[in-house]
């Protein structure tokens, strides 16, 4: 078989291997672009942009039930699944063809479909071709872990991609997980009308989380109805009367068994590496099947690349967009770029949604560091009585003597929005006794922020 040279080779189309594969070609080098799915990834096709557009119907539903709230009303909702299907498609239809005109359009990068698999250092095989480079980029995701747990094959389950196709609330859905999907998936399906009763093999909730936060998330999702099983050690599976889905729940009891329609599988991602033949090419991995890298995203095998949720350093779409412009910089830039040099940030996206930056109280402490505490409900904050969405609060942990913030979380009204102003403040080392001094917009809920940190007390 002929072996067919470029200068780079990026394994997968997720949010990071299209954007290192145009810019190489920019720079002239012949690119292939290796895509057996549809192009996007995860974020685009089964992940951002379908599940935040179901939480946005989600939500309209549930304002519209409020409507005596707010002053008007709606009548009985009722949700049709076909058509909040139907909306959702049509967004990650344009949004994944947007992605595949733009590949389209990229100068020298040949876009192939198929599955890429090494065969050699920096050599793959794609179908019938055999393709080598200097440089070898792996972008290929994660999917739904799936661990054997009893009872498991004999029962459907849906996880983060199929749960997308379901064209009919579920009478019951029964959530293994209380994960970040998990518990967006429970508020979602709940507010469409059906029965949520999640599981959890942990005592804690949500134990990422500082201990205020989460009591607060779960006080409001149980206040919408939602029920939780929190330390189920002997989860397992069996079939029910007429098609009812069984949970074992309790190792023993009367209520060891919960009984639902339908079975969502939401603990937690394993990456896609275990059929790229990674040992070919002289790429190690961690125990979890991640590519182990460097803090440039280097793999140990010399021009092999890996970048996004396969590496293990972010599970997120903003931190293989960061990925991408590690290596860029590494490639064209300064090389003045790491992933050592991230804040840690994410969103979980309830409703209310938690906005988190930087360490947990948890972690402070652990440091030993002398530090400050500040916390304020969302209960004070003007526009969040304005628009009646007064659950939550605000956090701030911050260095005595330095000022730095370290850390923050906001459950609240557009919690995901306003935490970005602590985290500018942190990439930028601005103390917070400068954010105290800024003049914020009103009514907003960023102009508490301020507010807050005027509150800070020793931790």
């Amino acid at each position: 078989m002929k072996i067919e040279t470029f200068d780079a080779i990026v394994i997968g189309a997720g949010q990071a291997g299209p954007s290192v594969a145009a810019r190489c070609g920019e720079a002239g080098m012949r690119v292939a672009l290796i895509e057996r799915g549809p192009l996007g990834g995860t974020c685009v096709n089964t992940g951002c942009y379908p599940t935040k557009t179901l939480v946005a119907s989600a939500r309209a539903a549930h304002l519209a039930r409020r409507g005596a709230e707010f002053g008007f009303n709606a009548g009985a909702v009722r949700v049709d699944m076909n058509r909040v299907k139907a909306r959702k498609d049509e967004i990650v239809g344009a949004s994944r063809a947007s992605v595949e005109n733009w590949v389209r359009g990229m100068k020298g990068v040949e876009w192939i479909t198929g599955h890429a698999r090494f065969v050699a250092p920096r050599t793959v095989q794609v179908g019938d071709r055999s393709l080598v480079a200097a440089n070898v980029f792996i972008n290929v995701g994660g999917r739904a872990a799936r661990p054997p747990m009893p009872g498991m094959d004999a029962v459907p389950v849906l996880d983060n991609v199929s749960i997308l196709e379901l064209g009919e609330v579920p009478s019951h859905l029964v959530i293994v997980g209380a994960s970040y999907i998990g518990l967006e998936y429970a508020q979602v399906m709940r507010r469409f009308g059906a029965e949520v009763t999640v599981v959890e093999r942990s005592a804690k909730f949500l134990p990422r989380e500082d201990d205020d936060i989460a009591a607060e998330l779960q006080s409001i999702l149980e206040d919408e109805g939602i029920r939780f099983r929190l330390g189920s050690e002997c989860i397992a599976f069996e079939r029910g009367a007429r098609g009812a889905i069984r949970v074992r729940a309790d190792c023993e009891g009367d209520s060891a068994f919960i009984e639902g329609s339908h079975l969502l599988l939401a603990i937690g991602r394993t990456p896609n590496t275990d059929d790229l033949g990674l040992e070919a090419a002289g790429v190690a991995t961690d125990a979890r099947g991640h590519v182990e890298v460097d803090g440039h995203c280097r793999s140990s095998a010399p021009g092999v690349w890996a970048l996004g949720d396969c590496n293990g350093r972010g599970a997120f779409t903003h931190t293989a967009w960061n990925d991408h412009e590690i290596v860029v910089d590494q490639l064209f830039g300064k090389a003045s770029r790491g992933i050592d040099q991230r804040i840690p940030c994410y969103a979980l996206f309830t409703d209310p949604p938690l906005g988190r930056v930087g360490m947990t109280e948890r972690e402070v402490r652990a440091s030993g560091r002398p530090a400050l505490v500040a916390t304020m409900p969302m209960s004070r904050v003007g526009r969040a009585k304005e628009s009646g969405e007064t659950r939550g609060l605000m956090k701030a942990l911050l260095e005595e003597g330095t000022g730095r913030i370290l850390g923050a979380a906001v459950l609240g009204l557009n919690g995901d929005e306003v935490v970005h102003g602590l985290l500018d403040a942190m990439t930028a080392n601005i103390p917070y006794t400068t954010l105290v001094r800024s003049v914020p917009i009103h009514p907003t809920v960023s102009e508490l922020i301020p507010t807050l940190l005027q509150q800070a007390r020793p931790l």
